[in-house]
């Protein structure tokens, strides 16, 4: 075997391993939100069995209600944080971070086992793994460019955050389910299921880079990061679209 037959060898094994740490990175994410947000569903579950008065169980929401608001204030900030100081923290530091992160969203998710039934919980998220690694998968492989399209899917998020808080307004003002949920949640789907292909080819162009230092170590955290976000806000859309509630 020649020099160059065992450098590229090496070299893909590099990029195997840094693809194969971000995918696993963002599995083990889900892993941990999902555990997190039972354990929290199923704690907040037991302290409504005990409520023995009405006004006992207001307050009893009311903090259900101020935790989920905290915690989304930490994942902001977390997030925040993260691309903020990716340069200066360490490989370490990222990871837990990431870790950090999947589990505060596994509180804040936790309030769907009270919504939905459990049986099409599980459903809706076999049928997001599949879109999501049919996606993934087209991203690896296509040989289009996905760049451009990714530059108008991200505009998309912003234009579905401001959409959502005008949506929320009206909601909060009307009062019963705003009238823009349903549109809301099918761009939601469309844009992240987009992104999810883009995402995965920015993650192969990464990769052909990796070398196995601690920056790499890092990237990967982050590219697990966007891919979670893609699955996690993917499944969200469309457990409001077709969730049975209870």
């Amino acid at each position: 075997m020649n020099t160059i037959d065992t450098f590229s060898q090496s070299r893909e094994h590099t990029q195997s391993r840094f693809l194969a740490a971000a995918y696993g990175w963002m599995a083990l994410a889900l892993v941990i939100s999902g555990v997190t947000a039972f354990i929290t569903a199923n704690a907040f579950g037991y302290s409504l069995s005990t409520v023995t008065s009405r006004a006992e169980l207001v307050r009893l929401f009311g903090m259900y209600r101020a935790l989920l608001i905290g915690f989304i204030i930490a994942e902001i900030a977390l997030v925040w944080w993260l691309s903020s100081a990716i340069r200066r923290i360490s490989a370490t530091a990222a990871t837990i971070g990431f870790i950090v992160y999947a589990a505060i969203n596994g509180i804040t998710c936790s309030s769907i086992f009270f919504v939905y039934q459990l049986s099409s919980i599980g459903y809706i998220f076999l049928a997001c793994a599949a879109m999501f690694g049919v996606m993934s998968l087209y991203g690896l492989k296509t040989s289009a460019d996905l760049r451009k399209a990714g530059k108008y899917l991200m505009m998309g998020v912003v234009g579905i955050i401001i959409v959502s808080i005008v949506n929320m307004i009206l909601t909060f003002v009307n009062g019963g389910v705003g009238p823009l949920d349903w549109l809301i949640s099918i761009a939601t789907v469309v844009i992240f299921t987009g992104l999810t292909a883009y995402d995965s080819q920015k993650l192969l162009a990464l990769s052909e880079q990796a070398d196995g230092s601690e920056t790499y170590k890092k990237v990967a955290i982050f590219g697990a990061l966007d891919l979670y976000l893609d699955f996690i806000n993917m499944f969200l859309a469309l457990l409001r679209l077709f969730g049975k509630r209870k």
